[in-house]
């Protein structure tokens, strides 16, 4: 059985950063929200940096359940966690479209129709079925459907991997160039409404970290590259991200010419095109190549909140939504300042980051009681 392997804590660290840009993406209205976050400097942004470090933290966790009590505990495992997931989204769902109710029968009407809640208060029993498969997703709702569709994949992936190692990845590799396939005859026509990422495209990355998170844990190395090759794979990450950079900073106008191509479908977020997948996992791998496993500077004070908010980084995403939305709320309400934003958007990260910790500190007095 392969050992419990120590925590790294860059996953804690970038799952908190992550969540971070998440929260201040989400509060529409807000220029740092806009503009301090990697979505406006290159291809891809925090959601697939996130959806692929929980691919790899989950596959990794469920390889080791699988080698210590057999495929179906670890199946068993996640199943449980998904459960968990799914009673969370529907949680906050009711939660939030309270909320939205509240606020557009009061201070703002026309929130319902903003935040596509308004068929489902109309009509909400025919509505229901498609909310319970989580297929109807009004707005800020449609990142946590997504975790629970790729984690009901995962066992079948994890068996697939034992039997044939790495050819297992190509079935989701097909999955997603069959979609791509058949994506411009089939966009426009409501088949994905109201569903704010693509399964069929986005289960490729986190099928990807899952993949990798398994080789990690029972090789002790996510790819066998050497020095050589690893220098190489560096040189072309950089270039791909400097390519997303220049193509950004040529649709913000900062740089022109013909080299500067039109976005069109790079920027489609739902449906994960290639140039936003490579641009993705160019970054991931920048992070891993680059940035040391430990280092003095992640233990200082501010690291260590960020990976406080990692560790709990499902909470913290529920609460940061309800704060996100209310900024936008506001921001709607308010003539918009830069002071009014940046105490929204700081006094927001600082109330995740107390949570967070608030979190940490009632989770190790349980682990205390259970000891004792």
């Amino acid at each position: 059985m392969p050992a419990r392997p120590p925590r790294d804590t860059r996953l804690d660290i970038f799952r908190g950063l992550l969540q971070l840009a998440i929260f201040a993406s989400h509060a529409t209205g807000s220029w740092l929200g806009a503009w301090l976050i990697p979505a406006p400097w290159g291809l891809s942004d925090s959601s697939e940096q996130f959806v692929f470090l929980s691919g790899f933290t989950l596959g990794s966790v469920f390889a080791r359940k699988a080698a210590r009590g057999g495929w179906l505990a670890a199946t068993r495992d996640l199943l449980g966690r998904t459960w968990r997931l799914y009673r969370t989204h529907l949680i906050v769902f009711v939660l939030f479209g309270l909320a939205v109710a509240a606020v557009g029968a009061t201070l703002l009407p026309g929130e319902t129709e903003r935040t596509d809640f308004a068929p489902i208060f109309a009509h909400p029993l025919a509505h229901l079925p498609s909310v319970l498969l989580t297929v109807e997703q009004p707005t800020y709702m449609s990142i946590l459907p997504l975790f629970i569709w790729c984690m009901l994949l995962l066992p079948g992936f994890a068996a697939a991997e034992a039997r044939w190692g790495n050819f297992s990845l190509a079935l989701p590799l097909a999955v997603y160039a069959g979609t791509w396939a058949v994506l411009p005859d089939t966009q426009g026509h409501g088949w994905e409404a109201g569903i704010g990422f693509n399964p069929f495209t986005w289960q490729l990355i986190f099928l990807l970290g899952a993949w990798l998170g398994r080789r990690a844990l029972l090789f002790g190395r996510a790819l066998p590259f050497g020095a050589g090759w690893a220098r190489g794979v560096t040189v072309a990450a950089v270039a791909v991200v400097a390519a997303g950079l220049w193509i950004r900073l040529g649709q913000h106008g900062f740089v022109g010419g013909p080299v500067v191509p039109p976005l069109g479908w790079l920027a489609d977020k739902k449906d994960l095109p290639p140039a936003r997948l490579l641009h993705a996992l160019a970054l991931a791998w920048l992070v891993a190549a680059l940035v040391p496993r430990e280092a003095v500077w992640m233990r200082r004070a501010a690291p260590r909140w960020l990976a406080a908010i990692g560790r709990h980084s499902l909470h913290v995403f529920c609460v940061g939504l309800f704060l996100s939305w209310g900024s936008s709320v506001v921001f709607r309400l308010v003539p918009y300042s830069l002071g009014l934003d940046a105490l929204l958007i700081g006094g927001g990260c600082a109330v995740l980051c107390l949570f967070a910790r608030w979190r940490e500190r009632r989770t190790s007095v349980a682990r205390v009681a259970v000891a004792a």
